[in-house]
C-alpha cells in the first residue's frame, strides 16, 4: 500500500520555511533590531565587563593594585629613558613634564587595552559564542567598558599626580568628563573593527601588539609633537597631532596640567575628538554587524 503524496512534495527550502514560518537560526537582524536587542542585554554587558576585571587580576597578591601600578611603572620606565636619558622633556620643566608622561600613558593604555581586549573578543569566547544567542556586538562593547571601569580607577592616581606637581583642581577638569566620553565611542568603535578582524584572522592577535606599539611611538606619548618635530616639515606634526590617539591625551593634559595651554593643541581640536568617535563607533558597530551571521562558525 503506497502513501498519499505529502502536501509538501515539489516545495522549494525556501517556501517550506515560508510556509511554515520558519527562519534561519543566527540570521542578522535589522539594524534597528539589532541595536534593540544589544540595549535589551545592557546589565549582560555590564555584569560581564565588571567580571571580567574582577577576574584579571584575581590571581595576583596584590589583586585589582596592578590596575594602577602597572601605568606607573611603564610611566617610570618611560620618565628614565625619554625624560633622563634621551631629554625628551625639552621646552617643559619637570612639574610639567613628569604629569605630560604620567596623562599620555594612562589615557594611551585606554585605546591600548581596548584594542587588544577587542581582537580577542570572538576568538576567545567561542565557546560562549557557540552556545548562547546573543547579539555578539555585547562582547567587544563589554570590553571596552571593563577598561573605561579599569582607567576610571586609575585617574585617582593620575590627579594625585597632577597635584603634587603643582596642577590643582580647577574648572578645566570638568573637561575630561567629555574626553573621556568622546575617547571612549572611538575605542568601542575600534573593539568592534578589531573584533570582526581578529574573528576572522585569529593570528591578528600576535601583530597587534608591535602595531600598538608603533602608534604609541608615534601619538606623542612621552614627548610633545609640536616641539620634538620642530625642524622637521610641518606636515609631519601636523598628521601625528590630528591622529586620535594624540587627540584624546592632549586634550586630557589640557583638562589637567596648569602648564599646558591651548597653544599646544591643534585646530579645532573639539571637533576632530568628536568626529573620531563619531565615525568609529557608528562604522564600527556597522561594520561589526554586517558579519553577526558568521560569527563562531567554521
Amino acid at each position: 500500500m503506497t502513501a498519499p503524496p505529502s502536501p509538501d512534495e515539489g516545495l522549494t527550502a525556501a517556501e517550506l520555511a515560508a510556509k511554515y514560518g520558519l527562519s534561519v537560526s543566527g540570521a542578522r537582524p535589522s539594524l534597528v533590531e539589532y541595536v534593540r536587542q544589544l540595549w535589551d542585554r545592557r546589565h549582560f554587558i555590564l555584569a560581564f565587563s565588571r567580571a571580567k576585571l574582577t577576574a584579571q587580576y584575581s590571581q595576583a597578591k596584590l589583586g585589582q593594585l596592578w590596575q594602577v601600578v602597572t601605568p606607573l611603572l611603564n610611566a617610570a620606565v618611560y620618565f628614565f629613558i625619554f625624560g633622563v636619558i634621551l631629554e625628551a622633556d625639552r621646552g617643559m620643566s619637570r612639574e610639567v613634564y613628569i604629569p605630560f608622561l604620567v596623562t599620555g600613558v594612562f589615557v594611551f593604555t585606554f585605546t591600548q587595552s581596548s584594542v587588544m581586549a577587542g581582537v580577542r573578543a570572538i576568538s576567545g569566547n567561542l565557546g560562549l559564542v557557540r552556545a548562547l544567542h546573543f547579539p555578539r556586538a555585547s562582547l567587544p562593547v563589554s570590553f571596552s567598558l571593563q577598561q573605561l571601569q579599569q582607567l576610571l580607577a586609575s585617574m585617582i592616581v593620575l590627579v594625585a599626580v597632577t597635584c603634587v606637581f603643582g596642577s590643582y583642581p580647577d574648572l578645566s577638569w570638568l573637561l575630561m568628563v567629555p574626553v573621556l566620553a568622546l575617547q571612549f565611542l572611538f575605542n568601542t568603535g575600534l573593539a568592534l573593527i578589531m573584533a570582526r578582524a581578529g574573528a576572522k584572522t585569529p593570528d591578528l592577535a600576535q601583530l597587534m601588539p608591535f602595531v600598538m606599539r608603533t602608534w604609541m611611538y608615534a601619538s606623542g606619548v612621552m614627548y610633545s609633537i609640536p616641539i620634538m618635530l620642530a625642524d622637521k616639515p610641518q606636515w609631519i606634526a601636523d598628521v601625528l597631532q590630528w591622529n586620535p590617539a594624540a587627540i584624546y591625551m592632549d586634550l586630557m593634559r589640557f583638562a589637567l596640567i596648569d602648564g599646558y595651554g591651548s597653544e599646544n593643541l591643534p585646530d579645532h581640536v573639539w571637533a576632530a575628538a568628536g568626529g573620531w568617535a563619531l565615525l568609529f563607533a557608528l562604522g564600527g558597530f556597522v561594520y561589526f554587524w554586517k558579519a553577526e551571521e558568521r560569527y563562531g562558525r567554521g
